[in-house]
This record gives C-alpha cells, sequence and structure tokens, in this order.
C-alpha cells in the first residue's frame, strides 16, 4: 500500500471539482512513457494469451475487430506493476475525494486500423458487483487518439442513481452469445437510455484528442460511449484500470453483472455489504493525514 507515488503534476481543486460536477474530467500528461511502454508490453502479453473473459465485441465483414478482455492483471506482471506502482491509485483517490482507494479491475479494448464499430451508451457502475458512487475508471489511450474517435461523455449523468435499461454487452459477441457474463435490466428498469447519437449537442456530449499519457478519470455512473469510428490506418489501443473509494460495497444483481465478480468474491469469503478487500481487490492508497 502506497500513500504517494510521486504524480507528474499535481490534481487541482479545478481538476476535483470538474469530476463531481461533470462525472469525468480530462488529465493531461499524467503518466510517464515509461509506463505507458510497459501498458504496451503488458497488452501484447495479454493479446497472446487472452484470460477466459476475453471476447469479441464486434467483427465486421472485413475481419475488423473491437477486443476487450479483463482482470489480466493477475497473471500479467506489466499490468501488476502498474496497479501497484504508477501514480493511477492516487490520481483516483485525489479525483474522488477519497481517504483510501482499493483497486478494483483492469480491462483493456483494443479496435484494428479502421474499425467503425461504435460503443453502445451506457453507465458501469449497473453492471459491477459493487454499489456506491465513489467508483471511477482511469481511461488510458496507449496510442494517439483523436476527439471523434475517443470515448465520449454525457456531463452531469453521473448525479443520482442509475435506473436506465442497460445495454447487454454479452449479446455483441460473434462468436458466442451464451456467453457467462450477461445482464438483463428489463425486469429491473424500463427507462430506455436516450438516443444520444441522434442530437449530441442537446445532451452536451463531450471527448477529447489525447496522447499516450493523457488519461480520462470518469466516474462509475457517468453515461458513457459513442465515437470509436477510426479513421483508415488509425488503430486505438487502450488500457482501464477501475478504482473503489471510501462509499463502495459489495452487491450481486439480480440483473447480472458484466463482468460477474461474484463467483469469486464468494470464494475470497467477500459477501454483499462488504467493503471490496482481500488480494484480489487490494487496497493501493491511502491519504496521508498530514
Amino acid at each position: 500500500m502506497r500513500t504517494t507515488s510521486g504524480l507528474r503534476r499535481q490534481i487541482t481543486d479545478e481538476d476535483v471539482a470538474t469530476y463531481h460536477r461533470d462525472g469525468v474530467v480530462l488529465l493531461p500528461g499524467m503518466f510517464g512513457v515509461e509506463w505507458i511502454d510497459l501498458l504496451d508490453d503488458g497488452l501484447d502479453t495479454q493479446l497472446a494469451a487472452p484470460t477466459a473473459r476475453a471476447r469479441p465485441w464486434d467483427r465486421d465483414a472485413e475481419g475488423l475487430t473491437m477486443f476487450w478482455d479483463s482482470q489480466a492483471w493477475l497473471d500479467v506482471k506489466q499490468f501488476q506493476r502498474f496497479v501497484f506502482e504508477s501514480p493511477a491509485a492516487e490520481i483516483a483517490g485525489r479525483i474522488m475525494r477519497a481517504s483510501e482507494v482499493n483497486f478494483f479491475f483492469d480491462a483493456v479494448f483494443v479496435r484494428s486500423p479502421g474499425t467503425q464499430f461504435s460503443t453502445p451508451w451506457h453507465q458501469d457502475e449497473p453492471y459491477w458487483s459493487i454499489d456506491g458512487y465513489d467508483s471511477c475508471t482511469i481511461w488510458m489511450p496507449l496510442v494517439p487518439v483523436a476527439a471523434k474517435s475517443a470515448l465520449a461523455f454525457v456531463p452531469g449523468s453521473h448525479l443520482g442513481t442509475p435506473d436506465w435499461k442497460q445495454f447487454n454487452f454479452g449479446v455483441l459477441n460473434p462468436d458466442d452469445h451464451t456467453y457467462v457474463d450477461q445482464v438483463d435490466f428489463g425486469a429491473m428498469s424500463a427507462r430506455e437510455v436516450p438516443d444520444i447519437d441522434a442530437d449530441p449537442e442537446a445532451f452536451g456530449v463531450i471527448s477529447w484528442a489525447m496522447e499516450p499519457g493523457d488519461c480520462v478519470v470518469f466516474n462509475g455512473r457517468t453515461m458513457h460511449g459513442g465515437s470509436g469510428k477510426l479513421d483508415s490506418g488509425a488503430d486505438l489501443r487502450v488500457f482501464t484500470s477501475k478504482w473503489l473509494g471510501d462509499d463502495a460495497r459489495i452487491i450481486f444483481r439480480e440483473c447480472g453483472m458484466d463482468p460477474d465478480h461474484s463467483a469469486v468474491m464468494t470464494e475470497y469469503g467477500l459477501k454483499p455489504g462488504d467493503r471490496p478487500g482481500t488480494d484480489l481487490y487490494p487496497r493501493v492508497w491511502t491519504r496521508s493525514r498530514s
């Protein structure tokens, strides 16, 4: 556990205020080239031996794909080093105003050059085995990405408790539509996610051109998706890390979870209502009392 990791630049009061107002904040230049190179090497390792959770979200007629995988940090040494030694945990903690931060899981997104697949709009927390305002994702491109191709967000959509009929990402797998991690929000909410792409200006949709070393931090309840369409020859390699703050507690959702951690949480002795912990969800950062 670390109390500080040596930030390249300080998290400002304005950064924190923007995150809590909009549910998302861009933080340029937070990670040095050593961390990008480490993650890039780790991603190559992961792609050579994906986890059992790996699946494509899309494969078009030309064979272009959108690949997703998660929780590879348990086996990929480069990802483990990033979790425990990089500034990521401190960034998450200071942005969330947390007193302590636990690591939740990692996820990668790899798009073939020129892929046109667009991520469905959704919020993250309703899919997770976690309940609480204090959860966030650090989204890091490992290659340059144009604003039109980067993940996009609806500012302010994190306020209140999520109550939308979220998308079932399990059905996107072109290889196996019976993938174990699936959700069914039909019985939980009748509120359809609005057609944000029809009028993105009306929803205030934002995204940013980013370089390796930049990151976006967004709340688990922030509506995000869209974008993703790449120019010919442009690929996209993204590493994301998920972090849990003070009020995060375990929940097993009736609608299903994706990724579903309920079995492994139970195996580790964790139950609904517990704060995540153990070696599976380690506490990585604690705010200094000084």
